[in-house]
């Protein structure tokens, strides 16, 4: 296993981390399993675990917690929070009403007495960045996070949020958790530029792309990966963008059979060369499917294959633009790009 420096925190990451997500109902993973692969990730070398507040409605952070237990200083443990949490208007957002409260339920739910990387789960356009960037700080300055961060920030925003946090004298986003595959390089353009300049910790989510690089997905193949069942558009083929990808991944497979890679490796190993990328973050449902991913822990593509899937997916390219989540709100809204 590799590790890197998370930003500038001084803290070393592992270049894959493990997401659990699918800890819980939504991947069918039951406390036993979740453990089991846990154990698995850190004999590994993995010393990153990154989950989330929405995830299974909070069993995700319940599972984390208790598969740590008593070796909680080995962990760098992230959680996020902003996501809606129920029906009510105030459990979800990033105002410091909501996210002290979200804070000390994810920390229940975990079992412990802080974490190392509380992140913003989306930007919430209601809520002012001093609101938030204050109320994170009091809460690290109260031992309760050690350093704090975004998830699918747009680059305009991460710059504003840099501004603001020098404007009003506060603590700084340290880490950014964009989506990034071969088959989604559109944070190339922008995002991953903008950590460049600020210094920020890059962990990526869906570096498989939903399934779509991990080897379940080819041509004249049924499809045979969780993400299906539940976001069934993601893998129809008569939808345009599910097309091309799906023509990228079987030339992509050709890539990794003459590199001697499988489609994992090669797919982890092209987010992990990025300059700015620190760390990968993987979400087995199963220990077969961590123990494929960590297949790729050491992986490091010569500059033939990195030219060769260039030609395949440009750099910069997203092949499903509508699956960025960051969005400007004027775009979803035609409201609000009208004069009134």
């Amino acid at each position: 296993m590799q590790y890197r420096t998370l930003g500038r925190t001084g803290v070393q990451v592992s270049t894959l981390a493990l997401g659990a997500m699918n800890f819980g109902r939504i991947g069918r993973t039951t406390q036993a399993e979740a453990t089991a692969i846990v154990d698995a990730a850190l004999e590994a070398g993995i010393n990153l675990i990154d989950t989330a507040d929405m995830y299974s409605g909070g069993e995700s952070e319940e599972m984390v917690g208790k598969a740590v237990a008593g070796r909680r200083d080995d962990v760098v443990l992230a959680t996020k929070a902003s996501m809606p949490m129920s029906d009510e208007p105030n459990h979800r957002g990033s105002s410091r009403r909501w996210l002290v409260t979200a804070l000390d339920d994810s920390l229940r739910r975990l079992g412990v007495d802080h974490v190392d990387l509380y992140q913003i789960h989306r930007w919430d356009p209601a809520t002012s960045d001093e609101e938030t960037l204050s109320a994170l700080t009091d809460l690290r300055r109260a031992g309760k996070i050690r350093y704090f961060g975004t998830s699918t920030f747009p680059a305009y925003r991460l710059v504003q949020t840099q501004w603001a946090a020098r404007e009003h004298h506060l603590g700084r986003y340290v880490t950014e958790q964009p989506s990034y595959s071969i088959l989604q390089r559109g944070v190339e353009a922008h995002v991953l530029p903008v950590t460049e300049q600020y210094g920020l910790g890059v962990l990526v989510w869906s570096p498989l792309a939903s399934g779509w690089l991990s080897g379940a997905v080819r041509e004249g193949r049924e499809v045979a990966t969780n993400r299906s069942a539940f976001m069934p558009e993601r893998f129809d083929l008569s939808i345009p963008s599910n097309r091309a990808r799906l023509d990228a991944v079987e030339r992509l497979a050709e890539v990794a059979d003459q590199a001697g890679l499988t489609m994992i490796q090669l797919a982890l190993g092209f987010v992990t060369a990025h300059p700015a990328v620190t760390g990968a973050i993987i979400g087995p449902r199963t220990l077969d499917h961590l123990t494929a991913q960590l297949a790729a822990a050491d992986t490091v593509l010569p500059a033939d294959v990195l030219d060769a899937i260039d030609t395949i997916v440009a750099p910069g390219t997203d092949l499903a633009a509508h699956e960025k989540f960051d969005t400007p709100p004027a775009l979803l809204d035609p409201s609000l790009c009208r004069r009134r």
